[in-house]
Protein backbone atom coordinates (compact mmCIF):
# COMPACT_ATOMS: atom_id res chain seq x y z
CA UNK A 1 0.00 0.00 0.00
CA UNK A 2 2.01 2.96 -1.18
CA UNK A 3 2.00 5.89 1.33
CA UNK A 4 0.52 3.99 3.63
CA UNK A 5 1.74 5.23 6.98
CA UNK A 6 1.98 9.26 5.12
CA UNK A 7 -1.64 9.39 4.29
CA UNK A 8 -2.57 8.21 8.13
CA UNK A 9 -0.64 10.84 10.04
CA UNK A 10 -2.06 13.43 7.59
CA UNK A 11 -5.05 12.11 8.15
CA UNK A 12 -4.49 11.70 11.81
CA UNK A 13 -4.04 15.60 11.77
CA UNK A 14 -6.88 16.15 9.48
CA UNK A 15 -9.52 14.25 11.54
CA UNK A 16 -8.13 14.44 15.12
CA UNK A 17 -9.56 11.04 15.63
CA UNK A 18 -7.18 8.00 14.70
CA UNK A 19 -10.27 5.54 14.12
CA UNK A 20 -11.85 8.26 11.84
CA UNK A 21 -8.21 8.88 10.05
CA UNK A 22 -7.97 4.82 9.69
CA UNK A 23 -11.92 4.50 7.91
CA UNK A 24 -10.56 7.63 6.14
CA UNK A 25 -7.56 6.50 4.67
CA UNK A 26 -9.33 2.79 4.16
CA UNK A 27 -12.05 4.92 1.85
CA UNK A 28 -9.22 6.79 0.19
CA UNK A 29 -7.45 3.33 -0.63
CA UNK A 30 -10.48 2.18 -1.84
CA UNK A 31 -11.87 5.27 -3.81
CA UNK A 32 -8.44 4.89 -5.63
CA UNK A 33 -8.77 1.35 -6.47
CA UNK A 34 -11.97 2.02 -7.71
CA UNK A 35 -11.26 5.42 -9.97
CA UNK A 36 -7.58 4.03 -11.05
CA UNK A 37 -8.50 4.87 -14.58
CA UNK A 38 -8.69 8.40 -13.29
CA UNK A 39 -5.00 8.40 -13.04
CA UNK A 40 -2.86 9.67 -15.65
CA UNK A 41 0.70 8.13 -15.89
CA UNK A 42 3.61 10.15 -15.95
CA UNK A 43 1.55 12.55 -13.74
CA UNK A 44 2.31 12.91 -9.67
CA UNK A 45 1.05 9.75 -7.96
CA UNK A 46 1.32 11.03 -4.58
CA UNK A 47 -0.23 14.44 -4.91
CA UNK A 48 -3.20 12.22 -7.37
CA UNK A 49 -3.67 10.15 -3.95
CA UNK A 50 -3.92 13.08 -1.72
CA UNK A 51 -6.62 14.65 -3.86
CA UNK A 52 -8.91 11.84 -2.68
CA UNK A 53 -7.87 11.62 0.54
CA UNK A 54 -8.50 14.85 1.20
CA UNK A 55 -11.61 15.57 -0.88
CA UNK A 56 -12.92 12.35 1.18
CA UNK A 57 -12.21 14.06 4.36
CA UNK A 58 -13.90 17.32 3.28
CA UNK A 59 -17.03 15.18 1.50
CA UNK A 60 -17.33 13.62 5.32
CA UNK A 61 -17.29 17.20 6.81
CA UNK A 62 -20.43 19.21 6.09
CA UNK A 63 -19.72 23.15 5.90
CA UNK A 64 -15.64 22.78 4.75
CA UNK A 65 -15.05 24.56 1.63
CA UNK A 66 -12.83 23.12 -0.91
CA UNK A 67 -10.22 25.42 0.22
CA UNK A 68 -8.31 24.17 3.02
CA UNK A 69 -4.86 24.26 4.13
CA UNK A 70 -2.40 22.01 5.64
CA UNK A 71 0.38 22.17 8.83
CA UNK A 72 3.60 22.87 10.59
CA UNK A 73 5.76 24.92 11.64
CA UNK A 74 9.22 27.09 10.38
CA UNK A 75 11.64 26.02 12.56
CA UNK A 76 10.93 27.59 15.95
CA UNK A 77 13.26 25.11 17.08
CA UNK A 78 16.29 27.20 17.24
CA UNK A 79 17.76 27.05 20.60
CA UNK A 80 21.34 25.64 21.24
CA UNK A 81 20.78 22.33 22.49
CA UNK A 82 22.63 21.68 25.67
CA UNK A 83 25.83 19.58 25.56
CA UNK A 84 24.52 17.46 27.17
CA UNK A 85 20.87 15.83 27.96
CA UNK A 86 19.65 16.36 31.12
CA UNK A 87 16.21 15.42 32.88
CA UNK A 88 15.65 19.59 32.63
CA UNK A 89 16.52 19.93 29.07
CA UNK A 90 14.48 16.68 28.06
CA UNK A 91 11.04 18.34 29.86
CA UNK A 92 11.60 21.50 28.25
CA UNK A 93 12.17 19.76 25.07
CA UNK A 94 9.20 17.58 25.42
CA UNK A 95 7.27 21.05 26.54
CA UNK A 96 7.74 22.92 23.48
CA UNK A 97 6.95 19.86 21.18
CA UNK A 98 3.43 19.86 22.94
CA UNK A 99 3.13 23.68 22.93
CA UNK A 100 3.46 23.40 19.03
CA UNK A 101 1.48 20.32 18.82
CA UNK A 102 -1.26 22.24 20.75
CA UNK A 103 -0.98 24.90 18.53
CA UNK A 104 -1.20 23.27 15.33
CA UNK A 105 -4.26 21.80 16.64
CA UNK A 106 -6.31 24.78 17.15
CA UNK A 107 -5.48 25.62 13.53
CA UNK A 108 -7.94 25.83 11.43
CA UNK A 109 -8.47 22.58 8.95
CA UNK A 110 -7.28 25.22 5.85
CA UNK A 111 -3.85 25.91 7.69
CA UNK A 112 -3.35 22.52 9.50
CA UNK A 113 -3.44 20.96 5.51
CA UNK A 114 -1.21 23.56 4.16
CA UNK A 115 1.56 23.05 6.99
CA UNK A 116 0.95 19.31 7.17
CA UNK A 117 1.41 18.29 3.22
CA UNK A 118 4.59 21.00 2.64
CA UNK A 119 6.20 20.51 6.53
CA UNK A 120 5.59 17.15 7.00
CA UNK A 121 4.69 15.49 4.09
CA UNK A 122 7.52 17.58 2.31
CA UNK A 123 5.89 18.37 -0.57
CA UNK A 124 6.81 20.55 -3.30
CA UNK A 125 4.57 23.41 -3.93
CA UNK A 126 3.13 22.21 -7.10
CA UNK A 127 2.02 18.86 -5.70
CA UNK A 128 0.09 20.45 -3.03
CA UNK A 129 -1.29 22.46 -5.97
CA UNK A 130 -2.05 19.79 -7.55
CA UNK A 131 -3.62 17.97 -5.01
CA UNK A 132 -5.80 20.98 -3.34
CA UNK A 133 -6.40 22.27 -6.88
CA UNK A 134 -5.31 25.67 -5.87
CA UNK A 135 -2.84 27.78 -7.76
CA UNK A 136 0.82 27.88 -6.73
CA UNK A 137 0.31 31.36 -5.43
CA UNK A 138 -2.76 30.56 -3.39
CA UNK A 139 -0.46 27.51 -1.71
CA UNK A 140 2.41 29.85 -1.13
CA UNK A 141 -0.15 33.03 0.64
CA UNK A 142 -1.62 29.78 2.61
CA UNK A 143 1.24 28.48 3.64
CA UNK A 144 2.34 31.76 4.86
CA UNK A 145 -0.78 32.90 6.63
CA UNK A 146 -0.79 29.09 8.49
CA UNK A 147 2.98 29.11 9.39
CA UNK A 148 2.61 33.14 11.21
CA UNK A 149 -1.05 31.79 12.72
CA UNK A 150 0.85 29.20 13.93
CA UNK A 151 3.85 31.14 15.52
CA UNK A 152 1.57 33.54 16.73
CA UNK A 153 -0.43 30.81 18.67
CA UNK A 154 2.87 29.43 20.29
CA UNK A 155 3.66 32.44 21.40
CA UNK A 156 0.52 33.51 22.97
CA UNK A 157 0.77 29.79 24.46
CA UNK A 158 4.43 30.79 25.99
CA UNK A 159 3.49 33.66 27.72
CA UNK A 160 0.45 31.95 29.26
CA UNK A 161 2.71 29.23 30.39
CA UNK A 162 3.16 30.04 33.97
CA UNK A 163 7.44 30.32 34.57
CA UNK A 164 8.94 26.94 34.89
CA UNK A 165 12.11 28.78 36.78
CA UNK A 166 10.63 28.42 40.83
CA UNK A 167 13.30 29.47 43.27
CA UNK A 168 13.25 26.74 45.60
CA UNK A 169 16.59 25.69 46.85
Amino acid sequence: MPLFDRLYNFACWLTQDRSEAEDLVQETYAKALKGFSSFQPGTNFRAWIYRILRNAFLTSRSGLKAATVALESDGEEEVVPPTKETPESLLLQRSDCQLVQQALEQLPVAHREVLLLCDVEEMSYQEIATAMSIPIGTVMSRLSRARRALRESVQKMQQQKPAATGGRT
